[in-house]
C-alpha cells in the first residue's frame, strides 16, 4: 500500500473511539464477572469442566468484529496518497565555466592554492544554480571542453573535483586564454537559451594559442553572450610549488586590461580577486546577475487508499458469519 499523505475527512477518525470503546467495555465486563458462592463438602462436585477449545476461540468473533469496524471508520475517514509533480515555466540560463589551470594555479597565495580555492567557490556556485545548464572548459596551453552544458550538476561536479594543474597531467603550462574563451563560445553557439554567460577565470596573461583573446570576445559578441572575467592573484610575488619540490617565488601576470576589454566587448564585468573570501564575493555577485527567469508551479495528484481498508474488512466480517455459523457456532 502506498504511504498515506493525508486524510480527506480526518475529523471522522474521532469515530475509531467506538470501536475502543467497546473493547474496553467487554473487558470490564469479563473482569466483574463472578460466580455464585454456595457450600459444598467436595469442590470437585462444583468444579466446571474443562472449556474445549471452540469456547476458547469464540472471543475472536468480537474481535474480528471491532478490527473490521475499525478498518471501515478508516476507510471512511478517506486516506490519500500524494503524487507531487513540479512544472517549469520560463528556461534556465546556459552558463560556460572557463577555467586556468596552468601551473602557475598552484601558487600558494589562495587556501590551498589558486586552483583548490577557485574549484571550491565554483562548486558552490554550481549549488545555487538548479534550472540553468553549466558546462566546464579547462585551459593551460591549450584547452579543452570537459563536460558540455548539462543540468547534471553530479557529473559536473565530479569532473571539476578531478581537475588538476597542467603539469600534474602531462601539459605544458601555458596560458591559452583566447583559446579557452573560444572554446567556451563553441559550446554555447547552438544553445536556444535566452541568455548565455561565461564566466573566465586566470591568474595570468595569454601566452600560447592561435586566437587571441579579442578576437575570441569578438565571437562572443556575435554569439550574443556575455563574458565575466576573473583575475585570481594577489599583488606580489607569491610562493609557486614545482613538482620536483622546489618552492619559487613569482609575481602575479594578470593582464587586467585585456580581462577588461573581454568583459566591455561583450557587456559583462571584470572583477579582480586577492584571496578567497573575494573570490566567494565575486561569484556571488554573478550568481545575482546572472538569474534564471524560471517560474515552478507544483500539483499535487491524490489517489483514494479506501479500498486497502474495505476489501480486509469485508473479509473480517465474512470470516466472522461464517465462524459464527459454523465450527464457533452457539446454540441456545
Amino acid at each position: 500500500m502506498p504511504d498515506i499523505t493525508r486524510f480527506a475527512s480526518p475529523w471522522l477518525l474521532l469515530l475509531l473511539l467506538a470501536p475502543l470503546l467497546l473493547a474496553l467495555q467487554r473487558f470490564l465486563a469479563r473482569q466483574r464477572y463472578r460466580p455464585a458462592a454456595l457450600r459444598y463438602s467436595d469442590v470437585r462436585l462444583v468444579l466446571p469442566p474443562r472449556p474445549s477449545w471452540r469456547q476458547r476461540a469464540r472471543p475472536i468473533l468480537p474481535a474480528l468484529r471491532l478490527v473490521a469496524l475499525a478498518l471501515l471508520i478508516v476507510a471512511l475517514a478517506r486516506p490519500q496518497a500524494g503524487n507531487a509533480r513540479e512544472v517549469v515555466f520560463g528556461e534556465g540560463i546556459d552558463i560556460a565555466i572557463v577555467l586556468d589551470i596552468s601551473g602557475s594555479m598552484a601558487a600558494l597565495d589562495f587556501e590551498p592554492n589558486r586552483l583548490g580555492a577557485a574549484k571550491a567557490v565554483i562548486r558552490d556556485f554550481i549549488r545555487q544554480r538548479q534550472y540553468d545548464r553549466i558546462g566546464l572548459v579547462v585551459f593551460a596551453s591549450e584547452a579543452f571542453s570537459q563536460v558540455p552544458p548539462t543540468l547534471d550538476y553530479q557529473v559536473l561536479e565530479r569532473v571539476l573535483d578531478e581537475t588538476q594543474v597542467s603539469w600534474d597531467i602531462g601539459l605544458d603550462s601555458g596560458t591559452a586564454i583566447g583559446l579557452g574563451l573560444a572554446n567556451a563560445a563553441n559550446m554555447l553557439r547552438d544553445s536556444k537559451a535566452e541568455s548565455r554567460v561565461i564566466v573566465l577565470l586566470t591568474d595570468g596573461a595569454n601566452n600560447s594559442g592561435q586566437i587571441d583573446p579579442l578576437t575570441a570576445a569578438e565571437i562572443a559578441r556575435a554569439l550574443d553572450i556575455r563574458v565575466y572575467t576573473i583575475g585570481a592573484a594577489r599583488p606580489g610575488p607569491a610562493p609557486l610549488p614545482f613538482p620536483d619540490g622546489r618552492i619559487e617565488y613569482r609575481d602575479s601576470e594578470i593582464d587586467e586590461e585585456t580581462l577588461r576589454q573581454i568583459a566591455d566587448i561583450t557587456g559583462g564585468l571584470y572583477f579582480r580577486a586577492e584571496d578567497s573570501a573575494g573570490l566567494q564575493q565575486i561569484y556571488d555577485t554573478i550568481n545575482t546577475l546572472e538569474r534564471s527567469k524560471v517560474e515552478v508551479k507544483r500539483f499535487t495528484r491524490y489517489t483514494e487508499l479506501a479500498p486497502w481498508f474495505i476489501i480486509p474488512a469485508v473479509f473480517l466480517l465474512t470470516l466472522e458469519v461464517l465462524l459464527r455459523k459454523t465450527i464457533l457456532r452457539t446454540i441456545p
